[in-house]
């Protein structure tokens, strides 16, 4: 339901805020903000500036309240008064700006896209630029929050609660609709917030939500609290905080605070705003909440000259600020490809299982197979993960049919009924949703395991799979998002375009992913224990085809079993010709490889990021050939990878040119006897080894 606006008649001061506090930061917010706006850009020391005058109010009121130890944040680009409100350093928060050293991200990331590892209090989770991004990880948080308080029965987290800002240009994501199904029907502690300045760039708020108000439309809501009301109006904005805050942390449920904002600036440094009339230039000055914050306080709480001298404060303090941060250096370019990926020496701040104090089991690489059975790659999947739920309580699974079902692959067949539904569940089908919220829980602490049933079905999702992968080197090593995405594809015995891609070179290419990709039952579990247990991302794929595939098979290797990543498996040797494969390709190659009489070496990549580049480069030095056989679209595909680097470091050893056999650039048929034109068969594996051994 949507609550009645506030009266504005009063004139009493609201007592669960600090005024003077509130106008000094809201103070301090403007003179950053002219700064940048009349100086430092055009000067260029500021490349790329996001103005959040006009916004001020309802930011830091709200920063005021947010003080549970356990308490999480989802920004947005125009979120600098609210980052101030909680602790931001002013000195960082102009030398982001201007691309220094240090700070936020070290130079990496446009400098209002902000980040807060936790130091006892909020945590602000790494937002994006990409609109709409930050409302899944937000919600992630709070049901890490739930799963905390209810599961793990850690009573610190207990009334902790999610904030996550977003424009109203934001509420027409794919992003802020999935947030809002995963947080009504879980009924999760998570406040959205809604700033509407009526406009995204120069786009009406008509276009983004049917009459131009997300609050009325959502009145309706099943279980939301929706409030609605003037951000510029101090009395009514503080009013509206206070509610909507107390009810959200007394785990009532989700509420939605939509405030009417103006935006008195461009959109950015480069918005000239000439598509605003004049009378919207004159309504967006008379809405301006700073000179209401003034006749709102003075004389009821401090005196002209008390206003005046929280002015001169704030410019003295950001032009000290702004002394520091020139005379920070700039960013070594030296070290750009630092923090891509996890460093024991240097670990993040927060995010995964190495901040957060999780401890393993000591782990093998040599197989222990409690009995000589052998067993499928879904089983070994199934155990795995069986394995690693019992020994981190911070591990919890979830995906579509995940649960009573126990997956459309059966790979958590039995797990919800063994380790409860707050631990494996189903989720709403939205992959959006589904990975951004398992960046939320990784970033409280927890091992999320979601599940994208088939390649095809992450699509939705990439915005977020890429902005995962890059955490730690936007964050400079301030966060780390260690999810493990379980994915299938590939054919099965018949294809189909949508549930038979492969594309694994689109995940190997995205920065800070590494990727499994199994042959068999064995790898499958060394691979994905590794996975769960380390600190950086995974994408860990499935071939459909090798779930229950007889030469798959294998003993299980025991629940201590690890395989390093990176490490090639040699799977026959031989000095006559190398052929470079993975996934269900690896079988293919080996049946074709048994119809010849010759000296075939073939090896088993395991991982695509990081590969076995050592095995392959030695291998083509003994055999002077090369044959890369993939089942992905050959075009551009990881197959040229490893062909462009032999061709650069082992050039001289090659007596006959790299061969890959691979896919054409199609999908893959529904038909069976056209998917023979697609996927390698064997027969055209056999051809290309026979071609390059008469050389």
């Amino acid at each position: 339901m949507t609550t009645a606006k506030p009266s504005t008649t009063s004139t009493s001061i609201h007592p669960a805020f600090d005024w003077r506090r509130v106008a000094y930061l809201a103070l301090l917010s403007r003179t950053l903000d002219e700064l940048e706006e009349g100086e430092l850009t055009p000067k260029g020391l500021v490349k790329y500036q996001f103005s959040a005058r006009g916004h001020e109010l309802g930011q830091v009121l709200l920063s005021q309240l947010l003080t549970h130890p356990h308490d999480g944040a989802s920004v947005y680009y125009r979120s600098r008064p609210f980052m101030l409100g909680i602790g931001l350093d002013l000195i960082d928060a102009l030398a982001a700006g201007m691309t220094k050293a240090g700070g936020l991200s070290d130079g990496r990331d446009v400098g209002v896209v902000f980040n807060m590892p936790s130091s006892g209090g909020i945590t602000v989770l790494p937002n994006a630029a990409d609109v709409g991004s930050q409302y899944t990880p937000g919600v992630g948080w709070a049901q890490a929050v739930r799963y905390y308080v209810d599961v793990l029965r850690e009573e610190s987290w207990d009334g902790a609660m999610a904030v996550i800002f977003g424009g109203d240009g934001s509420v027409a994501a794919n992003g802020f609709w999935s947030a809002l199904t995963i947080a009504t029907t879980l009924q999760l502690p998570v406040l959205f917030v809604i700033e509407d300045n009526e406009l995204a760039i120069s786009v009406q708020g008509s276009l983004q939500t049917p009459g131009g108000n997300i609050a009325r439309n959502l009145s309706s809501f099943t279980q939301l609290r929706v409030w609605d009301g003037r951000g510029y109006i101090p009395a009514e904005t503080a009013t509206l905080v206070f509610e909507s805050v107390k009810h959200v942390r007394s785990g009532a449920g989700p509420g939605l605070l939509h405030l009417v904002v103006p935006r008195i600036s461009g959109h950015s440094s480069v918005d000239n705003q000439a598509y605003k009339s004049s009378e919207d230039l004159r309504r967006d000055a008379q809405r301006d909440p700073i000179p209401a914050l003034k006749n709102y306080l003075v004389p009821a709480l401090m005196s002209p000259q008390e206003w005046e001298e929280l002015q001169a404060r704030a410019r003295r303090e950001v032009q000290a600020a702004l002394e520091e941060a020139l005379a920070r250096p700039e960013p070594e370019a030296s070290a750009i490809t630092r923090h891509v990926w996890h460093d024991p020496a240097h670990p993040a701040q927060q995010g995964g299982p190495t901040p957060s104090g999780v401890t393993f089991p000591p782990g093998s690489e040599t197989p222990q197979p409690p009995d000589p059975v052998r067993i499928n790659m879904v089983e070994a999947i199934r155990r795995t993960l069986d394995a690693e739920l019992a020994v981190n309580p911070r591990a919890l699974i979830f995906g579509e049919d995940v649960g009573r079902k126990g997956g459309v692959h059966t790979a958590t067949l039995g797990l919800q009924a063994k380790y409860g539904e707050r631990r494996v569940f189903d989720t709403s089908l939205s992959e959006e949703g589904i990975v951004g919220r398992a960046v939320g829980m990784v970033i409280a602490g927890l091992t999320p395991i979601p599940e994208i049933q088939y390649r095809k079905y992450a699509d939705p999702a990439m915005e977020q799979i890429h902005n995962c992968g890059t955490i730690r080197w936007r964050t400079a090593n301030r966060f780390a998002a260690p999810v493990v995405i379980r994915m299938s594809g590939g054919y099965r015995k018949i294809g189909d375009p949508w549930h038979s891609v492969t594309e694994e070179i689109a995940y190997a290419h995205s920065v800070g992913w590494k990727v499994a990709v199994p042959s068999n039952a064995e790898d499958a579990v060394g691979l994905l224990r590794t996975a769960l247990r380390g600190d950086d991302p995974v994408i860990f794929f499935e071939h459909r085809a090798m779930y229950d595939a007889p030469w798959a098979r294998r003993p299980y290797p025991g629940d201590a079993y690890m395989i390093p990543f990176g490490l090639a498996r040699i799977i026959q040797t031989g000095d006559a010709l190398t052929v470079v494969t993975w996934g269900a390709m690896v079988e293919r190659c080996e049946l074709a490889a048994k119809t010849l009489d010759e000296a075939i070496e073939i090896i088993d990549l395991r991982t695509l990021q990081p590969w076995d580049k050592t095995s392959v480069l030695t291998s083509v030095r003994k055999t002077s050939k090369c044959l890369i056989v993939h089942e992905d679209i050959g075009f551009g595909g990881f197959g040229a990878e490893i062909a462009a680097t032999i061709a650069e470091e082992a050039f001289e050893y090659l007596d006959g040119p790299i061969m890959r056999i691979a896919a054409p650039q199609v999908m893959t048929p529904y038909s069976q006897k056209l998917m023979e034109g697609v996927v390698p068969t064997v027969s055209r594996i056999r051809r290309g080894m026979e071609r390059l051994l008469a050389y």
